[in-house]
This record gives structure tokens, sequence and C-alpha cells, in this order.
């Protein structure tokens, strides 16, 4: 196998792992989607777990960063084709100040 193929054939296996395509993989999914999935589930109730069983505030707020985030993909971000107008924006903003609000003061200030 030539090396432009190796190329070609590498171009087309992580080609779904685009950017584009995994936004919109995770717009349209769906809760029953998402929690019929059983190996998602299992992590996540693994890292619930070890959380919980270590009290680590690190993983819990990681946790709670990574499903914050999903949530915020599925709410704010615009269907495809359309612009990021300032309606669009002002939900990212809104997240994001939620999301770093939260982890700010389970961080630094409840200890």
């Amino acid at each position: 196998m030539e090396k432009q193929q190796m190329l070609d054939k590498t171009a087309e296996v992580l080609q779904p792992f685009e950017t584009q395509n995994l936004m919109s993989t995770i717009q349209n999914l769906t809760l029953q989607q998402i929690f019929s999935n059983w190996v998602l589930l299992l992590a996540v109730a693994g890292l619930l777990f070890f959380g919980v069983y270590k009290r680590s505030k690190t993983v819990l707020l990681t946790l709670f960063f990574l499903v914050a985030l999903v949530v915020m993909v599925k709410i704010a971000m615009p269907a495809p084709g359309q612009e990021m107008g300032l309606k669009t924006v002002l939900p990212f903003v809104g997240f994001g100040l939620g999301i770093g609000g939260v982890i700010v003061y389970f961080t630094f200030v409840k200890d």
C-alpha cells in the first residue's frame, strides 16, 4: 500500500470525528439515545460512584462540567446553516458563566 493510499484511508476513517460532524451528532441526539447507550451510562455511573466513594470534588465537578456542556450544546447551538448572532451568543455566555461560577464556588469559595 502506498503512502498516499494510506493517508487517504486514514482521512476517510477519521472524517466522522471532525468538529462539524461531532457537533451535528451531539445536536441531533435525543435523551432516549443517550440513556439507551449502555457504554455511556456505565461510564457515567462509574465516574459518579468513584466521585462519591472518594468524595472527590474534582471528579464530581468534571462530571458536572461534561453534563452541563452537553446540555449547553443541545440548547444553545444554532441549527446548521444559521449564523451566530447575538441571540445565539447570549445562551453561551449565560451557560459559561453559570458553569464557571459553580466550579469556582465549589473549588475556591466552599472550603
